[in-house]
């Protein structure tokens, strides 16, 4: 969710009547809302909620992660990790195994059925991502590529900000 959507402001005319600045930052934001939309929809799918598809595309990357790696990486408590785990097993979507490393504990990771259906459901749009990408030049990827870095770090800065705020409100 954006400030945009939150306050109800849209740009004031047509594109052509907004800023370059005004243009890149609406973009910016419609891109993340698209990304969410896409995301919900991967979710319905997979019938899970959008933190349970968090919590498998961490698995996924991760190929293996124990429930404290994983509380930690979702940022969950380890009471909300062991509950997601628990319906994702129940659902199919994940598998508990010995850890080879370490046969004590115990770890997770997708089915080989979801990682199927996640790779129908993503990889087109990697692919299509792909296509569109080819169309720059590299000097116009680089110039994209550190927008997106950037605005990455500045996005996870002001994550950390809010959860801040909500640990110490003002008062």
């Amino acid at each position: 969710m954006s400030k945009q959507s939150l306050t109800g402001r849209r740009p004031a005319g047509p594109p052509g009547e907004r800023t370059p600045l005004e243009a890149a930052a609406d973009a910016a934001a419609g891109f993340g809302a698209a990304t969410d939309e896409v995301d919900e929809a991967a979710a319905g799918v997979l019938g899970v909620n959008r933190t349970d598809l968090r919590i498998l595309g961490l698995v996924e990357a991760a190929g293996a992660m124990t429930a404290g790696a994983l509380a930690g990486a979702a940022r969950l408590s380890p009471a909300a990790t062991t509950a997601a785990i628990q319906r994702l097993v129940a659902a199919g979507h994940l598998r508990r195994d010995t850890d080879p490393e370490d046969r004590r504990r115990a770890v997770v990771t997708v089915t080989a059925e979801t990682v199927e259906v996640v790779d129908r459901l993503y990889g087109p749009i990697a692919e299509a991502g792909h296509r569109l990408l080819t169309r720059y030049t590299v000097e116009e990827l680089r110039l994209v590529t550190g927008f997106l870095e950037l605005g990455r770090t500045m996005q996870l800065e002001q994550a950390a900000r809010i959860r801040a705020a909500v640990q110490d409100p003002p008062g």
